[in-house]
């Protein structure tokens, strides 16, 4: 199984397509809570849980129907890239009854490898796993051990980013309190010390990079990304040039931007062209109409919304011009198919409540593009 992966964009050959199999909910706590408060201050309740006595975080079951209807349309999407002719591979099923995640001081339920976007970074031919940032997926990465062993004897790099402890003083609140001030919540109160406590640990996901040839954009927007851009530059010194934007978004910024061939991004809105290194700017913008509510399944209160309406942006391009969408998303694909690209839709009903879309249910492995200079 080789390795080569520099764009998101270029004819895509082979990818791993996530799993919902065994996802039963979420534990609320810290580390949840601050990954997905904009969210949640937004379209739900947040709160700044604090570890007490061991005792165990809030759990907030997902209806088993959403994940049978979950499971159906992520086979869907499999099967879809199957036909237009990418080879598929799958990670590894939560095992029934898996043992949770235990850390310095705290204990999560283990989650499936469904967003896999997130704990990986494919760059050129080396896979790099990326330190996650909430507790239950700190082992999420070992359901896609066997692929990467795949990769690695074929040929691949294989590095794993330093490990955070997730303990409560790991975490930079400085996004968080600017938020809750911003959103008009309650203040964020400083972290209970532990006996654990490094200080702020690197932490960062996959989805926060924007990969363009050699070039990688990055998305810092606290001590802790910041640690682990420094981590990428060191390592990636003389290979891939590392470019910080400030802020696009608490994290992920592949609801907010993506590529789509050279010279042309899908961005949420245009204001994002001033935060992007000087030769992107000069970049086409397409910028899809706002969302449509009645796009989305209506949900119960106690139904966390763990993404944006603006989640549909988070498309998968197969090649230079054919895009996977989302089939409700009419907006995306009307904008897309006027500027001349091939819309391939596909279902993901319940992307709101299990927090990615299209792209963040995929790792690409392999597409045709290299190492290309695209900012001059």
């Amino acid at each position: 199984m080789r390795l080569n992966g520099y764009d998101g964009f270029t004819r895509l050959r082979e990818v791993i397509v996530g799993s919902g199999t065994g996802y039963t909910g979420h534990d609320r706590d810290l580390s949840f809570e601050l990954f997905h408060q904009e969210n949640l201050l937004r379209y739900g309740t947040w709160h700044y849980p604090r570890l007490v006595g061991g005792a165990a975080p809030e759990r907030r079951t997902v209806h088993p129907r959403y994940v049978e209807e979950l499971v159906e349309d992520v086979e869907g999407l499999a099967a879809t890239l199957a036909s237009l002719g990418v080879t598929v591979h799958r990670p590894l099923p939560l095992p029934p009854g898996a043992a949770p995640v235990t850390g310095p001081g705290w204990t999560a339920t283990a989650t499936p490898a469904l967003n896999i976007r997130d704990n990986t970074l494919i760059v050129g031919d080396e896979i790099i796993e990326t330190p996650p940032v909430i507790r239950s997926r700190l082992l999420e990465s070992r359901l896609l051990a066997p692929l990467f062993r795949r990769c690695f004897d074929a040929g691949a790099g294989w590095t794993v980013m330093p490990r955070p402890g997730l303990t409560d003083a790991s975490f930079d609140l400085s996004y968080a309190r600017h938020a809750a001030a911003a959103l008009g919540a309650n203040p964020v109160p400083d972290p209970r010390p532990g006996p654990y406590d490094a200080g702020h640990e690197m932490m960062l996901d996959g989805a926060q990079v924007l990969r363009l040839g050699r070039d990688l954009v990055v998305n810092t927007a606290q001590a802790n990304h910041h640690l682990a851009a420094d981590w990428l530059e060191r390592h990636l010194r003389g290979r891939f040039t590392v470019h910080r934007v400030d802020r696009m978004a608490d994290s992920h910024i592949d609801a907010t931007l993506l590529a789509l061939r050279p010279g042309v991004f899908l961005a949420r809105h245009d204001r994002v062209r001033d935060l992007l290194p000087r030769p992107l700017q000069g970049w086409k913008f397409i910028v899809p109409p706002e969302p449509d509510p009645a796009a989305f399944p209506a949900y119960g209160p106690r139904d966390l919304l763990l993404t944006s309406p603006y989640i549909d942006l988070n498309v998968l391009s197969v090649d230079e011009s054919t895009v996977l969408v989302n089939a409700a998303a009419t907006g995306v694909r009307t904008v897309l198919e006027a500027h001349g690209f091939t819309v391939v839709p596909v279902r993901h009903r319940h992307r709101r409540l299990f927090g990615g879309g299209l792209h963040c249910l995929t790792l690409d492995t392999v597409r045709d593009g290299g190492p290309e200079d695209y900012l001059t």
